[in-house]
């Protein structure tokens, strides 16, 4: 999966804006979450426990928050 983020400059806009105008693209689109996870290999059994213990605990937060 390949991830591009462009960032363009803004008439006269100064390079440290647009460094934290590109670190605040790659935050809200989750890359590094991504590869972070990806960074080592898993089992697919790894991630069908992992993802049934997410379902869980969000069952759990449900019953908590009385939804």
């Amino acid at each position: 999966m390949i991830y591009l983020i462009e960032v363009r400059r803004k008439g006269e806009e100064r390079l440290d804006v647009m460094v934290r105008r590109f670190n605040r693209e790659v935050q809200q689109s989750g890359i590094l979450t991504v590869a972070k996870t990806r960074r080592f290999f898993e089992k697919d059994i790894n991630r069908g426990e992992r993802r049934k213990s997410a379902i869980r605990r969000n069952e759990i937060n449900k019953l908590k928050r009385g939804w």
